[in-house]
């Protein structure tokens, strides 16, 4: 019998936690969200020219900013696909085989969209 009010779902996960669960990705969120603000905020390489060694310095910095908001975007949508699924119902089953993803799973990686066993057979 599911808790009432909850989809059938969530009887992996209590109400308190799944609303735990809720304001941890919320605050993940406004977190990943203020550090990609950070990034784009454009950076002072200076205005020097003439030192190879600095331009390449600076190159460096610039790709390594590129891939820290590659990874941050990657995790945002993975945020917000978890809130799409609370909100509509689907929020603990497995992307890759349909069942219910493990509530210890979920209580450590609240954005997971993969059970235990999808996990490790896709690495």
């Amino acid at each position: 019998m599911a808790q009432e009010g909850l989809p059938f779902i969530y009887m992996t996960l209590s109400k308190e936690e799944l609303q735990k669960n809720l304001d941890k990705l919320e605050a993940e969120k406004k977190n990943v969200l203020y550090q990609l603000k950070e990034l784009q905020k454009e950076a002072d390489y200076g205005d020097d020219i003439d030192h190879g060694e600095e331009e390449a310095e600076e190159t460096e910095e610039f790709v390594n900013q590129l891939d820290l908001q590659k990874n941050l975007k990657s995790r945002l949508e993975d945020i917000e696909s978890a809130l799409t699924k609370i909100k509509n119902g689907t929020y603990g089953t497995c992307e890759k085989c349909g069942k219910t993803i493990e509530k210890e799973i979920l209580l450590v990686d609240s954005e997971s969209r993969y059970c235990e066993m999808c996990k490790t057979t896709q690495k």
